[in-house]
């Protein structure tokens, strides 16, 4: 485990200025930045103006091909973010009377992005007048001159992050691209898709050609951009609200409300968090496992037969990833282990190759080494041509790992083969034999950083107010949602003292603790056991917590969620 440090989140903005909301609700919302009420109104109206280059080009483009009754292919990606953008596109262009497909090829096989093969792919199967990728592209600069060989007319939306040219497509529409001015550049791939949709729809609508009711389609929105941990600034805020509303009130698709199902959860006690949490890997896990078209086609279902068909499959290929990853984790803390590696000594960066690892997990494992020794962490698994290893990179805050593999890649330009992502994640492919000295030279450039950087933060919202701990309370704060990546849920800390103490199942710990005025509060904290030392001859605890609802026999009563205890 990482040493870890407790700080109070600065204030960013002034919480006086944020009117109607009682004084810890305003601090909470200053210190993520809100500036004023105006803020918390999470009306489409109030969504960015959409100034995204190479927008217009891209409605001309897809306006021509709709009223010639082109044929039109989305190549789309592996994961959530991908196949929501790919559903979408699909929804939308077929209601408004498009004749077009999707592609979404084995990762495995073709690797990531528009790739030359991946054109001829579209061209022998499709042969299409256009071809649109979603979530990726910008950086496919040899895939499309290729499929504008074939003939195809090319429009690239994504939102990765490119310090390079944008490749020669007819039209590129991605907010992170060169000299676009589009203030949020924390749109997702479907968040972009949504943008030029929403504006060919209004552009149609006024000719009075054939158009489509965009809000319809919100709730694969907000499920892409929180599954792709995408920062919930306002823009996003809006986008995601809107969405999880329609869920809520089951304005969704047939395939998202089957997923629900299965999982056991009810879609109007849906929060933003079980979109990251819930729905968000069993989609991923058709891309992890096998391919993205089960979860593209259980969003596209059209009856209820189909969508369980589909979701049913999914819910399973979630369970077959989470054995593998168990199975992957433990085996990579065993080689931890052999290096005897204390909190003191770890390297600055954990990189890690095994032969039989399984490429559709590597990114999980590598997140859940970073969060558990706090260190940017690669995992690489084999490549299927035996030559090469695909890695997948997770960072902390303060890395940025996207620009850490570049400096690797320009400085011994033999290492890297391929790369790509962002400041928190990416993924790359190096040849096997340079595997120990890529290892080397990541891990020397990590070690350079700030040794500040290595001590994890908990950060908190600081101490709740004893008339604040009420079941009242996570309703407000439930109501100042969507909260999510970069918009963190709000985190308190306090000094309490144990009236009691239980174990259960023997990991987990129950407290009652005592507040002012001969009240009580429970506490939870999950896996304590392995996490903290509880110690129960003292009778005063630090804990860092979330306020909680505890449902148990009909009965709902405030309960603290421990995140972190001490003594």
């Amino acid at each position: 485990m990482s040493k870890i440090q407790i700080k109070q989140r600065p204030l960013i903005t002034r919480p006086e200025n944020i009117q109607g909301v009682s004084n810890f609700i305003a601090e909470i919302l200053a210190r993520r930045g809100v500036a004023s009420a105006q803020e918390l109104d999470l009306k489409l109206k109030y969504l960015l103006a959409p100034n995204l280059k190479g927008l217009e080009t891209a409605i001309d483009l897809l306006d021509q091909a709709l009223d010639q009754q082109q044929k039109i292919v989305v190549v789309g990606d592996y994961d959530a973010d991908g196949a929501t953008s790919t559903a979408l596109m699909i929804l939308v262009l077929r209601e408004m009377g498009a004749n077009i497909e999707y592609l979404v090829p084995d990762r495995f096989k073709y690797g990531y992005g528009l790739t030359a093969a991946i054109a001829d792919l579209a061209f022998t199967s499709h042969q299409p007048d256009l071809l649109i990728t979603v979530d990726n592209g910008i950086s496919s600069h040899e895939g499309v001159a290729q499929a504008q060989q074939h003939g195809m007319k090319v429009i690239i939306t994504d939102h990765h992050l490119t310090t390079k040219a944008t490749p020669q497509a007819e039209a590129v529409v991605n907010p992170n691209q060169l000299g676009c001015d589009f203030p949020s550049k924390a749109l997702a791939g479907v968040g972009v898709a949504f943008y030029l949709l929403a504006n060919l729809s209004s552009y149609r609508a006024k000719i009075g050609k054939s158009t489509a009711k965009i809000a319809q389609y919100l709730d694969l929105v907000a499920l892409g951009t929180y599954a792709d941990v995408a920062s919930l600034d306002l823009n996003n805020r809006i986008l995601v609200d809107a969405g999880l509303k329609r869920i809520q009130q089951n304005q969704c698709r047939i395939g998202i409300s089957a997923l629900l199902d299965i999982a056991g959860r009810e879609s109007q006690s849906l929060k933003a968090q079980d979109l990251g949490f819930v729905l968000g890997p069993r989609i991923n896990a058709a891309g992890r496992m096998e391919t993205m078209d089960i979860g593209i086609e259980c969003l596209l279902a059209e009856n209820t037969e189909q969508a369980y068909f589909y979701a049913k499959q999914l819910n399973q290929l979630n369970l077959d990833r989470r054995q593998v990853e168990t199975q992957m984790k433990q085996e990579a803390l065993t080689e931890l282990a052999k290096l005897d590696l204390d909190a003191d000594a770890l390297p600055a960066a954990l990189v890690m190759f095994e032969a039989h690892w399984h490429q559709g997990v590597i990114g999980i494992v590598a997140g859940r080494l970073k969060e558990q020794f706090h260190r940017p962490s690669i995992v690489f698994a084999q490549d299927q041509d035996g030559v090469h290893i695909k890695g997948s990179a997770r960072s902390i805050d303060g890395i940025h790992i996207r620009d850490s593999i570049e400096k690797v890649a320009e400085q011994y330009p033999h290492l890297v083969k391929f790369f790509g992502g962002h400041a928190a994640a990416a993924g790359l492919t190096i040849r096997k034999e340079h595997f120990e000295e890529f290892k080397m030279v990541f891990t020397n450039l990590i070690a350079e950083m700030n040794e500040e950087l290595f001590l994890a933060t908990l950060w908190t919202d600081g101490e709740l107010p004893d008339d604040a701990l009420q079941l009242s309370t996570v309703q407000q704060i439930d109501d100042m949602g969507p909260w999510g990546q970069k918009f963190p849920h709000p985190v308190f800390e306090g000094n309490f003292k144990v009236i009691d103490y239980r174990w259960l199942k023997e990991a987990h710990l129950k407290l009652r603790l005592a507040l002012q005025g001969g009240r009580s509060v429970d506490a939870i904290a999950f896996n304590a056991r392995t996490q903290f030392d509880y110690d129960p001859m003292q009778d005063q605890v630090h804990l860092v917590y979330e306020l909680d609802k505890n449902q148990f026999n009909g009965n709902t009563s405030l309960q603290l969620r421990v995140i972190h205890l001490s003594q």
